[in-house]
């Protein structure tokens, strides 16, 4: 589908590529100490985070130099990090983030933070970037995280599930119950019976079984 270029002949598959091509599928993001997420970026304007998060602070600049009202990204770094300032922004040529602790004496460059607060970053910018796309999905977002970020990220999935269609796969029952208290939405258990793999209380229509309930 990504190769297809033949749109005038055939607009209905376009307009399936160009769809599949504005979704964005999370599966995990890299923060060894080699991970690009820890290096400054071009300074481009970047609405949308990339799958590797390469241009993490390219992202973020652009929210405070485009929209310049960073009302909700503020709210947010406060909810997860109390207290703490976020900084993104270029040289020029070189856009770069650091993160300011209230405790701390001076603020941290994104390789000098810790894999789970970098983790955090990322699902902040995918989830309120400049221009969301029409799904983001998000593969264990709990990983590396401190328990204490996960009611705060439920909080930041429950937000941006009003501006776009978010899909979540979690092994956590903490964020899942979370985000129910969040959005209202209860999780879906993935079971498997005899070697088959399928979703809790789903059936051979497609229907789930406490839906029809309803």
């Amino acid at each position: 589908m990504a190769a297809f270029r033949d749109g005038a002949r055939y607009p209905e598959l376009e307009a399936i590529r160009r769809v599949l091509l504005d979704w964005r599928l999370y599966h995990d993001f890299r923060t060894d100490a080699g991970s690009p997420v820890r290096e400054p970026c071009h300074a481009i304007t970047t609405p949308t985070l990339s799958q590797d998060a390469h241009d993490l602070a390219a992202v973020l600049a652009t929210l405070f130099v485009i929209r310049q009202d960073t009302v909700e990204l503020t709210g947010a770094i406060d909810d997860a990090f109390p207290g703490a300032q976020l900084y993104a922004g270029d040289d020029g040529s070189w856009c770069r983030l650091s993160l300011k602790f209230p405790d701390m004496p001076r603020a941290f460059a994104a390789h000098e933070l810790s894999d789970g607060t970098l983790k955090y970053l990322c699902l902040l910018a995918a989830l309120m970037g400049y221009r969301l796309p029409s799904l983001v999905a998000l593969n264990e977002p709990e990983a590396s995280l401190h328990p204490s970020l996960l009611p705060p990220l439920a909080r930041l999935i429950g937000r941006s599930a009003r501006s776009t269609r978010i899909w979540i796969v979690t092994h956590s029952d903490v964020l899942a119950d979370a985000l129910r208290v969040e959005t209202g939405i209860r999780a879906r258990r993935v079971i498997k019976t005899g070697g088959e793999t399928s979703i809790e209380g789903l059936t051979l229509s497609g229907q789930l079984r406490d839906d029809e309930d309803d």
